[in-house]
């Protein structure tokens, strides 16, 4: 396992945590789920889900001719992350009427597809078929690598 599939799945099981640890609170203190409740449903399926599925993949999924990706799987954790992070501190403030917010959350968002463009981008090298690899490498054998 890389460097990056680890951050991606250790992320992913701090946001399975805060989720838990929130979805708990509310039974506690029911006043925090009117402003944390989007956040606690996006901290889950963004943050656990989807940064599982995105370390897993990366981790997991062919590399074609030994394909390395280490840039892009840098760049989709940092801007998901960051994305995210920034939506998890903002959005409950804005909830209980914090004005000014609403651009920093358009940008949160914008941080957040940028990372699933890039994890997009990355994926489409990966999803081959057998077909396909088996042309990639009868091609390398015949240039000679």
């Amino acid at each position: 396992m890389g460097f990056w599939h680890f951050l991606f799945i250790r992320a992913a099981l701090l946001y399975l945590i805060y989720t838990a640890l929130l979805g708990t609170l509310f039974y506690f203190f029911p006043g925090l789920v009117g402003p944390f409740r989007p956040s606690h449903v996006h901290a889950g399926l963004v943050g656990f889900f989807l940064q599982m599925v995105m370390g897993v993949a990366y981790w997991m999924m062919p590399r074609p001719g030994g394909l390395r990706q280490d840039a892009l799987e840098a760049l989709t954790f940092l801007l998901l992350n960051a994305g995210l992070l920034l939506r998890l501190f903002l959005e409950p403030l804005h909830l209980l009427g914090q004005e000014g917010l609403r651009p920093w959350l358009g940008l949160s968002g914008g941080l957040q597809l940028l990372a699933t463009l890039v994890f997009a981008l990355a994926m489409r090298r990966r999803v081959v078929t057998g077909d396909m690899l088996r042309k990639m490498r009868e091609e390398r054998e015949r240039r000679g690598g």
